[in-house]
């Protein structure tokens, strides 16, 4: 088994309160949902309206499938016009860990 996380550091674009900012991650944490059955959810900086935190996790049986989702998710994410992606932390869990 293993296991592969990602962690997303983002400048929102124009936005100006939280309202706005949940407008613009729960697309985007839908869509990572959706698109390539990870789990993901808003992490970090809840309460500033220009920044968000992202993180997901994905467990596969095979390493090679474990790191193609992980580069479409994150090509995903930085494609992403409203988004300036500042940052990303990736880690990943085999067997030997």
């Amino acid at each position: 088994m293993y296991v592969g996380t990602l962690s997303f550091d983002l400048l929102l674009g124009d936005v100006h309160s939280l309202k706005e900012k949940r407008s613009v991650v729960r697309p985007i944490v839908a869509e990572l949902q959706r698109r390539f059955a990870v789990s993901a959810a808003e992490v970090d900086h809840m309460n500033l309206h220009r920044r968000a935190g992202i993180g997901l996790a994905v467990v596969s049986g095979d390493a090679g499938h474990l790191t193609d989702v992980l580069d479409q998710c994150e090509r995903l994410v930085a494609g992403r016009p409203e988004v300036e992606l500042l940052s990303v932390r990736r880690r990943f869990h085999g067997e030997d860990d």
